[in-house]
């Protein structure tokens, strides 16, 4: 299969059910999906968490919302296999010509490649290195572990034939609108900033992840206390921790739970440095090109999540456990064991650089 075979279809599905960074971390195989078969309508099927992302993909024609039993780690979901059923009919309703399931390491495409074969979908394609029969049409051997997770994606497309090379292929890309651009910047300016600012993010999906918000404080304390102007991103889950800093340091702002995912990325894109966890804020840094600071916690390999088109510097203390890909650390999160005072060092370095970089330019 390859681009022959793409030439002639109508409907396309891409499965990516994650959290908002693996879908920004897909932007470079839907750009190649799209160049492979121009006149198709691309459906990306997407769990809730990820919906805020999907929207922010070039080459996304429809979003398929679905929490899928087979990513229900918590397993919330009832035993009930009527609605099972009711995605098998959705799906086969739509008559898509092909699926391809993207997953990470730790994923099986299977459930997914399973319901979709019940669903009349012809070409099903996917990497695993579990034998599942003729459940996928296309099983594609993946790279080793390690591999940075948009080369994954890629790869999967390349061994179908799918042309995926060429000058920029790997870089991430989302549109941001014009009018996203514009309440973002009333938004700064309704707060008394302009694009001097250095961004926080606080969150993070996981408690293992997360830097605490006391050394969050330490830091902004002595940025502030250097005359930088700073702003706390994140969602609605991260609003206590923006106030937890406003009232720790007074001139802090925080917009956490006051923007929409493209609003955010145009701060980004107007922000000096992003402060960050292993996160959505990190990955949409990397899109929009942010200099960035990551206190990276050891629950995941850097190789296979970390910002690639952006400056970043990554900051993780060794530990034996690592990567121990829990959601809470039972050890005190030693892997995160920064000094603040490290965390600004490395802030204040990367603002000279990147002042360097643009004088030298």
């Amino acid at each position: 299969m390859g681009m022959e075979a793409l030439s002639g279809a109508r409907r396309l599905l891409v499965v990516r059910l994650d959290n908002i960074g693996d879908i920004i971390m897909l932007s470079p195989a839907i750009r190649a999906l799209k160049r492979a078969a121009p006149d198709a309508r691309l459906t990306l099927m997407v769990s809730k968490a990820g919906v805020a992302a999907a929207g922010l993909l070039p080459g996304v024609d429809e979003v398929f919302v679905h929490r899928a039993l087979w990513q229900d780690a918590r397993g919330d979901l009832p035993f009930r296999p009527a609605r099972e059923q009711l995605l098998i009919e959705e799906l086969r309703s739509r008559s898509f010509d092909a699926a391809f399931i993207f997953t990470s390491v730790s994923q099986s495409p299977y459930p997914a490649a399973y319901a979709c074969y019940h669903a009349g979908i012809p070409i099903r394609i996917a990497q695993s290195r579990e034998f599942g029969g003729a459940v996928l049409s296309h099983s594609v051997r993946p790279l080793p572990d390690d591999t940075h997770q948009v080369d994954r994606n890629l790869h999967l497309l390349r061994e179908v034939g799918v042309a995926v090379d060429g000058s920029g292929a790997q870089a991430l890309r989302i549109f941001v609108s014009a009018e996203a651009r514009a309440r973002a910047d009333g938004l700064l300016r309704s707060r008394g900033l302009r694009r001097d600012i250095i961004a926080i993010a606080p969150g993070a999906t996981y408690g293992a992840r997360r830097y605490p918000l006391s050394r969050y404080i330490e830091v902004a304390t002595h940025l502030q206390g250097m005359g930088q102007r700073l702003v706390v991103l994140g969602g609605p889950k991260d609003e206590a921790l923006g106030e937890a800093l406003v009232r720790a340091v007074p001139g802090v702002v925080s917009l956490c739970g006051q923007t929409s995912l493209a609003e955010l990325a145009a701060i980004l894109h107007r922000s000096r440095v992003l402060i960050a966890n292993d996160s959505a804020p990190m990955h949409i840094g990397d899109a929009v090109g942010c200099p960035m600071v990551i206190l990276y916690s050891g629950t995941e390999r850097e190789e296979e999540w970390r910002p690639r088109g952006a400056i970043a510097r990554l900051l993780r203390r060794p530990t034996a456990c690592h990567p121990c890909y829990r959601s809470e650390c039972p050890y005190a999160l030693e892997c995160l064991a920064i000094a603040p005072s490290d965390v600004v060092a490395e802030v204040m370095a990367l603002l000279g650089q990147t002042l360097g970089d643009v004088a030298d330019g």
